[in-house]
């Protein structure tokens, strides 16, 4: 079964949104989640790069 680093990344910024306090529990929680979005992407990225397509050749007509 594969990860869906997408869901978990809205599911993340949801959580990011719920946490609006000027507290500094807040604001480290604010800090930590951004990380963990920014792991997320750095994944889906790494992800995408892996997935080749082949691209069909074409010889030129003699």
């Amino acid at each position: 079964m594969k990860s869906d680093f997408a869901a978990a990344k809205v599911l993340l910024e949801l959580t990011r949104e719920e946490l609006c306090g000027d507290d500094p529990t807040s604001e480290k929680m604010r800090d930590v989640i951004d990380l963990v979005i920014q792991a997320l992407t750095r994944a889906q990225k790494r992800g995408r790069e892996a997935q080749v397509i082949p691209f069909p050749t074409h010889t030129a007509a003699s």
